[in-house]
């Protein structure tokens, strides 16, 4: 399994790419009019795994991973690929 952020259209995701190649989201960051904002998803409901008040994409990016969302989902530990990915050709015109 692999970890990394990947562009997406307003910020970026935090995925897991899976052995079998699915890729799940586990987390994100995103630039609005009004600031950065950033989430750590759960299975459950829990608010204080999302932020809006944060300066920069980094650490939006660090509120994120701080949170181990992939263990939630996957249950194991991983590290996460400091290289940014594009983002991904849907083939749709």
């Amino acid at each position: 399994m692999e970890l990394y952020w990947r562009r997406v259209r307003r910020g970026l995701d935090l995925v897991v790419k899976t052995d079998s190649g699915e890729e799940v989201s586990v987390g994100g960051v995103r630039e609005t009019k009004r600031g950065i904002e950033a989430i750590a998803k759960t299975m459950g409901y829990d608010p204080g795994r999302a932020s809006k008040d944060l300066t920069t994409v980094e650490d939006a990016m660090q509120f994120v991973e701080n949170f181990e969302p992939w263990l939630d989902f996957f249950g194991v530990r991983m590290e996460v690929d400091r290289e940014i990915r594009p983002t991904q050709e849907t083939g749709a015109n």
